[in-house]
């Protein structure tokens, strides 16, 4: 029985679309119901109606906001119900209770808002869960919170930020936690003296910075105020993983980052719990790009787990509204060797015709060609006045020859979109060294295109050795390879990463999308340092 209840709630396929009016769906779930009453027999609770209620009142251990349940009214409710009580207000308690687990089911399975009203395109929303018959399951299932856990996200790193969660909401009651003296104008480094070198080794030490949990340091330690070893070894590793430079030392980007609110962390991760639950569950390897951590992330399996990850570092767009990376999904189809790059007409207009009006030269030192058409086989014209006026009234355009100074680099990845952004390799290769690294136009840039072409290319037919690739990339003419099957690219953003190691990592709400969200979802805007 209980199998087959599990398998109800996770497999269930709807004819009932994600968002829908959790009125209407509550109405839905009568029609299924085995009787009028879902959560009562004989004048009594049953036990799952008691288990939904504990559910309801710990909500907030899953990032969500009690009082979205009514779990307070629900809660009095219950407890004015009684043998004697009228049929109608055990009705009432009823619907309410039902309309509240329609609401969170759907809340959990697919998020709180449509993901495309945040700015996360995806091609229609999701209907992969029969929410009526969860709910009707869930009345009946012998463990609520386990029955409840089913509809979730069954990604391993959804989970692990769920216990992040719960280590940092413990750290909420101790408001003086962040509260550290400023450390003036300059930058403090190891040996300088510091009045809030106790309070930075207490707030090190809560986050798992500083010597491992339950160590206890020494009065006189505790009691230094001076950047001591320990001290900054702890900020070393509070550097790295909130996307700072990991130098030890006490500056104004890491000040910030350290005063930032307990409640914006909590925040933070919240807001991604939120996104893990917009996602379907992966039925092919994917690749994904997470913007905000500059990092990209190519699966062997559909596990998310490290050990079958490949991660490099990537450059995305800048956080000017119009050069941003956009956040969807696409399907990468083919690899192009020694690319051409096609200026986009922007960059033409603001930046390069300038300079090709100026200097009649400019356009061979940098080994462009004014081209008709779209194919890569154009007709490479002359940098005639005449063909430069039919440059800026848009009837030619301009690329970029292929070799080792191309602004792509030596490989592009494409995933076919509207946004005409892709993945490539770059000539700046200086740019990965930075921690910060918002650079492009929107385009994603790779730090290691060599491993992410042989870890694509198993896809092709016949498959590519890596000296196959590196000879493609370094020698011949531009070549373009499909791949056998599409891989699945996704574009996302999340502030907060619980790690398997342990940490957990957060990073800068480059493009506001974090606060974006907020709004959306009626939240108060915290405060934050970074």
């Amino acid at each position: 029985m209980a199998k087959r209840l599990a398998l109800l709630l996770l497999l269930a396929v709807s004819h009932v679309q994600a968002y829908s009016d959790p009125n209407a769906l509550a109405s839905a779930v009568y029609t299924r119901a085995p009787s009028p009453l879902l959560w009562s027999a004989q004048a009594k609770l049953t036990v799952q109606a008691q288990g939904l209620l504990d559910v309801l009142s710990k909500v907030a251990s899953l990032g969500l906001r009690p009082g979205d349940y009514d779990e307070p009214e629900l809660a009095a409710l219950a407890a004015q119900l009684h043998a004697d009580s009228p049929e109608s207000d055990w009705a009432l308690f009823d619907h309410r209770l039902t309309r509240a687990a329609v609401q969170l089911i759907q809340d959990l399975h697919y998020g709180r808002i449509d993901p495309r009203a945040a700015g996360f395109e995806l091609p229609e929303p999701r209907a992969d869960l029969d929410v009526a018959a969860a709910v009707v399951a869930l009345a009946a299932a012998p463990n609520e919170a386990a029955a409840v856990a089913a509809v979730e996200p069954q990604f391993y790193h959804y989970q692990l930020l769920k216990q992040a969660l719960a280590r940092y909401r413990a750290l909420l009651p101790d408001n003086s936690l962040t509260q550290l003296p400023s450390p003036g104008k300059r930058t403090l480094h190891a040996g300088d003296a510091y009045p809030g070198a106790p309070a930075l080794r207490r707030l090190l030490r809560a986050e798992g910075d500083l010597v491992a949990p339950g160590d206890a340091p020494s009065d006189a330690a505790a009691a230094d105020t001076r950047l001591d070893a320990d001290l900054v070894a702890g900020l070393k590793h509070y550097q790295d993983r909130h996307g700072l430079e990991p130098d030890g030392s006490l500056g104004a980007a890491t000040f910030a980052a350290l005063t930032t609110p307990i409640a914006a962390r909590v925040r933070q991760i919240e807001l991604t719990l939120e996104r893990w639950r917009w996602l379907p569950p992966f039925d092919t390897p994917p690749i994904i790009v997470n913007i905000p951590e500059f990092r990209l992330f190519a699966f062997s399996t559909t596990a998310d787990r490290v050990a079958s990850i490949l991660q490099m570092p990537v450059i995305v767009g800048q956080a000017y509204a119009d050069k941003r990376t956009p956040i969807f999904v696409g399907d990468l189809k083919y690899v192009v060797f020694r690319p051409y790059w096609d200026v986009p007409r922007s960059i033409l207009v603001r930046e390069m015709l300038p300079k090709i009006r100026e200097n009649p030269n400019y356009l061979a030192k940098e080994h462009l060609e004014i081209v008709a058409g779209e194919s890569d086989e154009a007709k490479v014209l002359a940098p005639t006045a005449a063909n430069i006026a039919s440059l800026a009234a848009g009837q030619l355009r301009v690329r970029q020859s292929p070799g080792p100074d191309n602004a792509l680099g030596l490989i592009k990845f494409i995933f076919p979109n509207v946004h005409d952004v892709f993945m490539h390799s770059t000539p700046a290769r200086r740019l990965f060294s930075e921690s910060r690294r918002a650079f492009s136009h929107g385009c994603i840039r790779v730090s290691d295109p060599g491993a992410l072409a042989e870890f694509v290319l198993r896809n092709a037919a016949p498959t590519w050795t890596r000296p196959e690739i590196d000879a493609a990339m370094e020698t011949g003419d531009n070549r373009r390879v499909a791949l056998r099957e599409p891989i699945h690219v996704m574009i996302l953003y999340g502030t907060a990463l619980a790690t398997e190691a342990g940490p957990v990592e957060f990073f800068d709400d480059i493009y506001g999308l974090d606060s974006k969200l907020e709004r959306l979802l009626g939240l108060p805007r915290l405060s934050r340092g970074t």
